[in-house]
């Protein structure tokens, strides 16, 4: 997890295209700037970065389940639930399921576990479209190679 650079999945656990699920790994940094003013002598991952990485893991689902032709862009966020605060130095298990998709938007649920318990969930939208720019396209290749992304059958 480089939380300066918004790439929040190290890593994919699990990916399941008959269930249309995800199972990613993310460690939080031990230090990083994000924590000098969220918050000075109690340092936690602020919420929106825990939304973020949530999104990110749904985000690689759906390029995934689509054969990586199109780039998922976040349009919405329901029901998001800060449950827990996340500290430094933690291992964080994120999970996301597709639950409908067309008409160019797809639709996810996703939580993040850490120790075993679930810190945050959340419904999220996307905006399905073709990948806006060449640079994007190859930097999401880089990416996925990056974390262990593959296609599925």
């Amino acid at each position: 997890m480089r939380l300066e650079y918004f790439q929040m999945i190290d890593s994919i656990e699990v990916l399941n295209s008959h269930e249309a699920s995800i199972t990613a790994r993310s460690h939080v940094p031990n230090k990083s700037p994000v924590f000098e003013g969220h918050f000075p002598g109690h340092a936690l991952v602020p919420g929106v970065l825990l939304i973020e990485t949530m999104a990110q893991a749904s985000g690689y689902l759906i390029l995934a389940l689509n054969e990586f032709s199109s780039m998922p862009f976040l349009a919405s966020v329901k029901e998001a639930k800060l449950r827990s605060f996340v500290p430094p130095d933690a291992d964080l298990v994120v999970k996301a399921a597709l639950e409908h998709e067309g008409s160019g938007y797809a639709m996810t649920k996703a939580h993040i576990h850490h120790d075993g318990k679930k810190v945050c969930d959340a419904q999220l939208t996307f905006r399905i479209m073709p990948f806006p720019s060449p640079e994007l396209e190859r930097h999401m290749q880089t990416q996925i190679e990056k974390i262990g992304l593959r296609k599925t059958n």
